[in-house]
């Protein structure tokens, strides 16, 4: 992740952090509820403003002395991504006034005044009222004199906000990352160690951890670099049954994360081996598969399973496959994040995924092999009319498909149709990943 031109959105809950990186990022990609506390880890997205592009970070809410459970780690988070900025909005509510939050986080911010600009921005100034009232705010002593007036909800005032803060940046700035970028989503069901799998691997607390379910409520994506590959890795928040999900931001979090799936490349779905492999795990697989994802399925806290001899990953591994029958191209591997154990082996695995995702096989080579399975064993006979298979190409598509093509394409059945996948996963590498097969006319 590039930190030039970045700006982090800070303040106390409830203020409209999340709507204007919103905003400023042109699309909705933070959850926003009238909750305080929706956003609780570090949030990024791009933006540009007159020629100048720049990296957003939203932060959850900075509170002190709560009965927030989760009040440590936002706050970390906060200061992380302050850190991280060039520039810091340090955002105030205008229709509350000034809050017991906002003059506490005020001496936080004073510590860097001098290393980098804080612009003081009163959101919620819908109305002239509103907006004349926020001279109140310069008790904060911060924010160089000036109170940028706005409202995030309607875009009043953030052109004016916008035009100060890239002033601030001398360089063009880092575009948005162009799509063929790997995306590598890490999805499952809550708390089985997701985000611990991704701070794991980026080093760092990216994303909040705690023993309670739901934590992470926003796909959070990262830049990761490993095995000479750039990717990004994103952290999503676990994906539940429909009728368990009741509150709003649980609905829009669920929501995030089947996107997050549907437009990744690569799905890591992570099991948690003390409790196997369960109805909403094979959901999350098969919704995967009908996606035509790559995946790779990570049974974490293999360490907490008693009795090896008798548990057995390959027992283990047998029941899986067992329970998402027919799919059974998926690799299984066994990890630890707590011990870090074969957890780098899980990215590279993920890797190569990717990489047979996107293999093409020559026509003639695809010919030579097919065709002499096909000659040992053809299509069956239909209603007394012989299936003749002459010819084989792949198709031009994201995803590995390959036309067969025949003088009675339609008369072909399911079952040999799998006997085809078979041989065509026997003889070129596509494990993790779905392939079609259709028939054409010749």
């Amino acid at each position: 992740m590039s930190t030039q031109n970045t700006i982090a959105i800070v303040g106390r809950p409830n203020v409209g952090k999340s709507t204007l990186f919103n905003r400023l990022v042109g699309q909705r990609k933070a959850i926003m509820d009238n909750e305080s506390g929706v956003t609780r880890d570090r949030h990024y997205g791009y933006g540009d403003w007159i020629g100048k592009n720049f990296t957003v970070i939203d932060t959850g809410g900075y509170v002190h002395n709560s009965e927030d459970i989760f009040e440590g780690e936002i706050n970390k988070q906060v200061k992380l991504a302050i850190e991280e900025a060039d520039v810091v909005l340090f955002m105030v509510d205008a229709e509350a006034g000034v809050h017991g939050l906002d003059e506490e986080f005020a001496h936080v911010l004073r510590r860097y005044i001098g290393k980098k600009p804080i612009y003081l921005v009163a959101n919620k100034a819908d109305t002239n009222l509103r907006a004349n009232g926020v001279g109140e705010f310069y008790s904060l002593g911060l924010g160089d004199g000036e109170i940028y007036a706005v409202s995030s909800a309607n875009g009043h005032g953030t052109g004016e906000l916008l035009d100060a803060v890239v002033s601030s940046f001398d360089d063009p700035g880092v575009e948005e990352p162009e799509l063929e970028i790997p995306r590598i989503a890490v999805v499952g069901r809550p708390n089985v160690g997701k985000s611990s799998l991704v701070n794991l691997l980026l080093g760092e607390d990216r994303s909040i951890v705690t023993d309670i379910a739901g934590t992470t409520r926003d796909s959070i994506s990262s830049r990761y670099n490993a095995f000479g590959n750039e990717f990004i890795l994103v952290d999503t928040a676990g994906l539940r049954r429909k009728a368990k999900v009741s509150e709003d931001v649980e609905f829009y979090a669920n929501m995030r994360s089947l996107r997050a799936l549907e437009e990744c490349d690569v799905c890591i779905v992570m099991l948690d081996a003390s409790r196997g492999i369960e109805a909403q795990d094979v959901n999350i697989i098969t919704l995967a598969d009908k996606n035509r994802k790559g995946i790779v399925i990570l049974v974490n806290k293999w360490d907490l399973v008693e009795n090896k001899e008798t548990n057995t990953s390959k027992d283990f591994e047998a029941k899986i496959l067992e329970k998402i029958a027919p799919i059974a191209y998926i690799p299984v591997i066994f990890i630890s994040v707590l011990n870090k154990q074969r957890v780098h082996k899980a990215i590279e695995t993920a890797i190569e995924v990717y990489h047979n995702k996107r293999r093409k096989i020559p026509t003639s080579q695809l010919n030579d092999v097919m065709l002499k399975e096909i000659e040992k064993y053809g299509p069956p006979a239909l209603k007394g009319k012989m299936i003749r298979i002459k010819y084989v190409t792949q198709l031009p598509t994201h995803n590995p498909v390959f036309a067969f093509f025949a003088n009675l394409p339609q008369y072909v059945q399911t079952n040999y149709t799998r006997y085809l996948e078979n041989r065509m996963r026997e003889h070129f590498d596509f494990t993790g990943v779905p392939i079609g097969i259709v028939y054409r006319k010749k």
